[in-house]
């Protein structure tokens, strides 16, 4: 998610906690864009009252990818126009400069953005992901399962499970498996655009 979003959800936690209502509607809309995850659902419906539903999916949405503040704002214009309005006001006061594209940070070209990842590009991308893989794969859509496969099948390299992983993901989504969609879970995850400088070239 772009910090200037992180700031303003984190700014109106306290009001969001108080006059938003997020069961049902607003964490559906979120499921069926593809930004809360099943067990995203199952973490918020855990708590019991709905103080406590809002300051989780609070404490999600800055986790995820670049889409998600616009879902979040978009899930709200049914039954919470005013709080919209007052989020899109906020967010246009913010005169704060962005950075630069994260695309562009990470010197991705533009008409690779559309395409599959090729095993070369897969290949360096396992070489410099760390701690941060599982989040990755995670917010790309594998399951924990998946995850424990992976590392099962690699006991010794974690290298290897970090590629295998990301090999799932392609074979699972075909086209839709993009460098575009795969950046938005590595900028998710808070990886630094200089370390994929030379996965994409």
């Amino acid at each position: 998610m772009d910090p200037k979003h992180k700031r303003l959800l984190r700014s109106q936690r306290l009001f969001l906690a108080e006059d938003l209502i997020v069961e049902d509607m607003i964490i559906q809309y979120l499921y069926q864009e593809g930004i809360l995850t099943e067990s995203h659902l199952e973490d918020i419906r855990s708590v019991s009252s709905n103080r406590e539903k809002t300051l989780k999916l609070l404490d999600i949405l800055p986790t995820r990818c670049s889409l998600a503040f616009h879902h979040f704002i978009q899930s709200l214009e049914k039954d919470f126009p005013w709080i919209r309005d007052k989020l899109l006001g906020l967010c246009a006061e913010d005169k704060e400069p962005l950075p630069p594209s994260f695309t562009v940070q990470c010197g991705v070209p533009d008409h690779i953005l559309p395409t599959v990842p090729t095993s070369q590009h897969l290949n360096r991308l396992a070489a410099h992901l760390s701690s941060e893989w599982k989040s990755v794969l995670l917010d790309l859509g594998l399951s924990l399962a998946d995850l424990y496969r992976c590392c099962a099948d690699h006991p010794l390299a974690v290298q290897s499970q970090v590629l295998a992983g990301l090999v799932m993901w392609t074979q699972r989504n075909g086209r839709e498996a993009t460098v575009r969609r795969l950046l938005q879970s590595l900028q998710a995850a808070d990886i630094p655009p200089s370390d994929l400088q030379q996965v994409f070239v």
